[in-house]
């Protein structure tokens, strides 16, 4: 059943990304970045709620309150990063225009990364490391300057359930360079769809917000530590059973 319902799922989201990248890539010469964030933004949508409905897979979000309440309030929010579904969740969830940063590679996926690079994200070159961050740089200064929460994945890649990746200071490094927040965030979506796994199973994944984390005199390194600290203990604390078996 679980692989029924995931070929569903893969079917739903195939037929409903082409007519949706169609109407952003007709629709962008006209519109503003905000507008065609929230266009993008309402497909992710309709990828969650056919998550919801075909794989019974629920979000239950905690922490919204710790999120900045000003329009033009940036941030920097790490996110822990187990499978495709906190990419898709994130701007479902979140009140606010976000801009990932992702290797530009994913612009060449037909119709979704044709929609996505349309969208004002930072899409970086990975093999120019120095010239990449200096774009990261650049362009966060202004997304966050006009309000815009610039979004990360610390451990840089999937990591499995119960598993802790190397966390990189370059969401730190972003922070202190634009003077915002950080804001960590734990997220348990491995337990309904694992790292690189095609079959789901149902249930809920907990989405965790926690406090804004000020930037201001701190240090990359020490910051990130930070954050990691409480990403990792708020992992333990959704999620013991994955943990409690990792260290047998």
């Amino acid at each position: 059943m679980n692989f029924i319902r995931s070929v569903l799922h893969l079917v739903w989201m195939v037929v409903t990304v082409i007519p949706w990248a169609l109407a952003v890539l007709i629709a962008a010469p006209f519109m503003n970045s905000t507008r065609i964030y929230w266009m993008c933004a309402g497909w992710l949508k309709l990828a969650v709620n056919g998550g919801t409905v075909i794989l019974g897979i629920k979000n239950r979000v905690t922490g919204m309150e710790n999120l900045p309440v000003g329009s033009k309030d940036g941030a920097v929010l790490l996110v822990k990063h187990q499978s495709t579904w906190e990419t898709f969740s994130m701007p479902a969830i979140m009140p606010h225009p976000l801009a990932y940063v992702f290797k530009k590679e994913l612009l060449r996926v037909p119709f979704f990364g044709w929609a996505m690079s349309r969208m004002d994200m930072i899409h970086i070159d990975r093999s120019r490391r120095a010239e990449a961050f200096n774009k990261v740089v650049a362009q966060g200064r202004r997304l966050t300057g006009e309000g815009v929460w610039v979004i990360m994945f610390p451990e840089g890649t999937r990591i499995a359930r119960g598993e802790k990746g190397q966390y990189r200071s370059g969401g730190t490094r972003l922070a202190i360079e634009c003077g915002t927040p950080v804001i960590p965030i734990a997220v348990t979506s491995a337990k309904c769809w694992p790292r690189k796994a095609f079959i789901k199973r149902p249930g809920i994944v907990d989405i965790s917000i926690g406090p804004q984390i000020p930037s201001a005199g701190r240090k990359p390194d020490e910051l990130m530590k930070e954050v990691e600290n409480w990403i990792e203990t708020e992992m333990r604390r959704l999620d013991p059973e994955a943990y409690d078996k990792a260290a047998v």
